[in-house]
């Protein structure tokens, strides 16, 4: 077993160096750059726009509102947030500053300020171009848009198909990854510290592995096999009561942390701006070197957080009752906004005040790993020897990460309806609830490599799509600001499909009567 982890975690370790060098890296950001600029910085110039359709818009009776074969805006966006709102938002950021120092976070946030519009486009592209399956549901997502989108262009028919499959595939095995594997792995590593049990400890059923971990796995298969039978209604109903309690929670747990601690507020910014572009000496090597690491560590733990330019939130916010394709498209930038500029950089806060993390040197106290260090932040506010903050935090993860692969199971189960049909998605929902067993046995820094690697292999084929089609991004866009904003009498652009463009336009129309 440890021969095969061990090739494992070697081939898995020279393609994520491939996927995560300077090409992706370049489209990912180069993306976001792109949509920013052609919608004319659409997240800062119409951000009472979007913020009045989204968080203002939170207890209206339209954002609540479902149908037979949808869910609600709401349900979408929570959905969504938990699929993203997971181990990326914990331990994601924890790592990135032990790996990268400080200065990674300042890198997750501009890959956040430029991936809200990344977000946003994918959203408006994965509406316009959504279709009903079999069973009156709607079906959207990156493999829709590069193969009807793309596929559309001159002389693209047969790459946009292709795209589209390849999409397909890196989204089901991202799905095992980020969506499976590397959440399960960082609930097993809390739970364990937090919650000892030495009896199960004891028992080693394999090498470097105890009976304690193989029986959490087993529970929380067990558990998400419960919600996800029941299918996206089902996942929907659940994220919507569990994802606004845990982040409040989270967030007024964090404050309390940062209040306590108030007096190292201004240095640990000081510390994210200053190491940004003067990285700290832990990190090694030369300054190009530390630089590059730092920001590769808040791009890569930026879109594991919030997942903008994977295409992946686009498959549940497909499934939203909503028709116009800017609506939807402002709860993507809300979502990464929430995920990223909020709960990320709570954590980022919560460690860097606390006094778990030297600010000067980059030495991490008592030795703590990544997966534990927020857990050591919060015991700071107990007597010393107090486990108390480490079992909230488990508590958090637990939670976090478990609605992460609910929602990742809906992405993949999507996926793999796009490459085998809607009948044989039974077979992923077994396979994925396997994946979730077998990521609380391995080790955290291979769950979490597997993870990165399957989000870059994701993120290319979508980001070349959002590429090719900003033009059209754009078009529906303005389309929506003239209509909305400028009162003109413009036909409203709602599908790339004539029946169902006609059967919105209806459905606005009487809407609005």
């Amino acid at each position: 077993m440890s021969e095969f982890l061990s090739g494992l975690s070697d081939f898995n370790a020279s393609v994520n160096d491939v996927i995560w060098g300077a090409f992706g890296l370049i489209l990912l950001i180069g993306t976001g750059i792109l949509m920013t600029v052609l919608t004319k910085f659409f997240q800062v110039t119409r951000i009472k726009l979007w913020w009045k359709r989204t968080i203002g818009r939170l207890f209206s009776r339209d954002t609540h509102k479902s149908g037979p074969n949808a869910i609600s805006p709401f349900q979408a966006v929570c959905t969504a947030l938990a699929a993203t709102v997971g181990t990326g938002n914990i331990a994601g950021v924890s790592a990135a500053i032990v790996t990268g120092g400080p200065g990674a976070v300042f890198w997750m946030w501009i890959a956040a300020f430029f991936g809200m519009m990344t977000n946003f486009s994918e959203n408006v592209l994965g509406i316009f171009y959504r279709r009903r399956n079999k069973d009156g549901e709607w079906s959207g997502g990156a493999m829709y848009y590069l193969r009807d989108g793309v596929g559309r262009k001159k002389g693209l028919k047969q790459i946009g198909k292709i795209l589209a499959i390849l999409f397909s595939i890196f989204a089901v095995l991202a799905s095992f990854g980020i969506g499976s594997m590397g959440q399960v792995n960082k609930i097993v590593l809390n739970i364990e510290k937090a919650f000892p049990i030495k009896a199960l400890e004891d028992v080693q059923v394999f090498e470097g592995v105890s009976l304690y971990p193989i029986i959490l796995g087993a529970l929380i298969m067990i558990l998400a096999g419960l919600i996800i039978v029941g299918g996206l209604k089902r996942i929907a109903s659940f994220a919507e009561k569990i994802v606004p309690f845990m982040v409040v929670a989270f967030i007024i747990g964090s404050l309390v942390v940062i209040g306590v601690h108030y007096d190292n507020i201004l240095p640990a910014f000081k510390a994210i701006f200053v190491t940004a572009f003067k990285p700290l000496a832990v990190v090694g090597g030369t300054l190009g070197y530390l630089i590059s690491t730092v920001i590769t560590q808040g791009f890569k733990r930026g879109v594991f957080s919030n997942e903008a330019g994977l295409g992946s939130s686009v498959m549940v916010h497909s499934n939203s009752n909503v028709r116009e394709p800017v609506i939807q498209g402002m709860w993507g930038i809300f979502e990464v906004f929430a995920d990223t500029i909020i709960v990320c950089t709570m954590t980022a806060l919560v460690v860097l005040t606390s006094g778990v993390y030297d600010l000067t040197t980059g030495v991490v106290v008592n030795g703590e790993s990544d997966a534990t260090l927020v857990g050591s932040a919060f015991n700071t506010l107990f007597p010393e020897g107090s486990q108390i903050g480490s079992q909230f935090i488990a508590i958090a993860m637990f939670l976090f990460a478990f609605t992460t692969i609910l929602g990742w199971s809906h992405y993949g189960k999507k996926a793999w309806e796009y490459l085998f049909g809607t009948k044989s998605t039974i077979a992923f929902k077994l396979i994925h609830l396997v994946t979730v067993f077998f990521g609380a046995v391995l080790t955290s820094s291979l769950a979490w490599d597997i993870s990165d690697t399957f989000n870059g292999l994701m993120m290319i084929p979508n980001l070349i799509g959002v590429v090719i089609l900003a033009p059209l991004v754009v078009k529906i866009t303005k389309n929506y600001v003239n209509r909305k904003i400028k009162k003109q009498a413009d036909t409203p652009i709602l599908s790339a499909f004539e029946d169902i463009q006609k059967e919105s336009e209806e459905i606005i129309a009487n809407e609005s009567e």
